[in-house]
This record gives C-alpha cells, structure tokens and sequence, in this order.
C-alpha cells in the first residue's frame, strides 16, 4: 500500500474534483491510498489559504512518517511563496518522500531538488482527475507511484539526469536560493497562456542561466494569446533561436506540458517509484 498525501501549496481544488481522483483509486488502484488535507478546499483570496496555512500543511504531510510521497493537488500561483520555509522545516522523513507536481509546483520540486529532499516528480495533479483526458494524464502518475514506468517521457533513458519545468516558474526561479544545480540535465520546459513575445523572453532569461546543461528540449505550449503582431517565430523556432545563442544543444521535443498527453519526469537518473 502506498500512502499518498495531497495538499494544495497554490490553489485550491474542489470536493468535487477530490472525489473524482478517490473514485479513480478505488476502482483502479487499489494498491494506493490518497488522503486531502483539509487545507486543499481552504480559499483566501486567491490562494488555497494564507501562506502560513499552506506552509503548515506542506510540512504536516511531508514530515508525517505514515505517508510515502506528497502530491500536490494543483498549480494556479503561490507555491514560490513558501518554497524555501518549507525547505528548511523538513524533517528525516520528509527526506524519503517522493513529491509530485508541475507547472506552479515547479518552485518545490526546484527547492527540493536544490536541497536533495526526496524525489521530486514532474507529473499532472489530482485536480485533473474529472475529465477523461485528465485522468489518464493521473493515470500515469498512479500507474508510475505503482512501479511501473510506461507512463515515463519517452526520452527519459536513466543515463543522463533531467528535469522538467514549466519555463515562466524555471525562468523566475534562476538566480534564486531555490535554483537547483542542472549541470549536466537535460532541461525540457513547457508553456500555456502566454504571448509568443513573453516566451522569446523566457527564453532569453533562461539562455545566459543554463550554460551548462546536456541539452534542452520544447514541450508542449498551448493556448497562445494572440498578439495585436505577428510575432513570426514558432515556439521551437525560439528555442533553437536561444539554445544556439547560448551554446545549449536543442534535443527536440517533449512529452509534457499543460495537456491529457503530459508525461512523467523523475528528476535526476529515473528509476522504478520510491513510493513503490
């Protein structure tokens, strides 16, 4: 049985969508046992409750022994806020845990991996669960939490470590104490819901602060605002733009990003779940 606790570091989800990923457990995974923290339903303007309250419950569902990994339940903006508190409450046990999330959990699973806390995991949240898409997106993070790794990044060979990040949170993230060392990684980055300009400037943030890195690979971006311009420039036409500025070698495309395809990434060399 693998004990997984679900708090929400951004924002907040429904009972609804709680309901949904426990309905999917039941009847399909019944090797694992999900448990919300009240705090995941908790609304303070647009946060899933004041940061003291999501940093209280972070550390109350990875400092428990009786859990194996922490799953956030959903991204949204806030999770930067209490990132590097979290960090530094964390205890022996908090050190064995494998932590799941992506897009806005990116700044944990930096911090966390920074610091060698447990396994940080790039894979789809909980929220998800409702829609048919969404939960097989869920599917491979409890299938992945299982053992199994068909649902892994096809290009995740267990030889070169990666990392995944949605590339507005890695972009704000470098040159802060929750910067991890990538040296070495093959870095992929995904984007929803920004201008093709504000990706080119991502970009060229990211191009002067990952000089040292294997490779970089483009993951999905969706729901591009359009511009009043043409901008004229794809987003992988931009990647390569500032991967060949910046000497980084640009290794194609990822499986991942803000859609039912989203893969797993363990961070660093993959391996079989910790939480197995």
């Amino acid at each position: 049985m693998t004990n997984i606790a679900i708090c929400a570091p951004a924002t907040p989800i429904t009972r609804e969508q709680a309901d949904a990923l426990n309905e999917l457990v039941a009847a399909e995974f019944p090797m694992h046992n999900v448990t919300f923290h009240d705090q995941c339903f908790e609304l303070d303007g647009h946060f899933a409750g004041p940061d003291l309250r999501r940093l209280e419950a972070l550390l109350e569902c990875a400092n428990d022994p009786a859990y194996d990994a922490v799953w956030f339940a959903k991204g949204g903006y806030g999770s930067n806020r209490i990132a590097e508190a979290a960090v530094a409450q964390m205890n022996t046990a908090a050190r064995a845990k494998t932590y799941v999330g992506f897009s806005d959990a990116g700044y944990l699973l930096a911090a966390l991996y920074r610091h060698g806390i447990g396994q940080s995991v790039h894979g789809s949240m909980p929220v998800s669960a409702r829609s048919e898409g969404g939960r097989e997106a869920v599917r491979r993070v409890l299938r992945w939490f299982a053992g199994d790794n068909s649902g892994l990044e096809p290009s995740v060979d267990g030889k070169t470590p990666v990392a995944a990040f949605n590339l507005i949170t890695l972009s704000m993230i470098a040159g802060t104490p929750m910067m991890p060392d990538l040296s070495g990684h093959v870095v992929m980055v995904e984007e929803v819901s920004e201008h093709l300009y504000s990706i080119d400037r991502l970009f060229f943030n990211l191009a002067g602060s990952l000089p040292r890195v294997a490779g970089l690979r483009l993951g999905s971006v969706t729901n591009v605002p359009e511009n009043y311009r043409e901008f004229t420039q794809s987003p992988e036409e931009i990647a390569k733009f500032w991967c060949a500025r910046a000497g980084i070698p640009y290794l194609g495309r990822a499986e991942i990003g803000h859609t039912s395809a989203n893969r797993v990434v363990p961070f660093g060399l993959a391996s079989p779940s910790k939480a197995s």
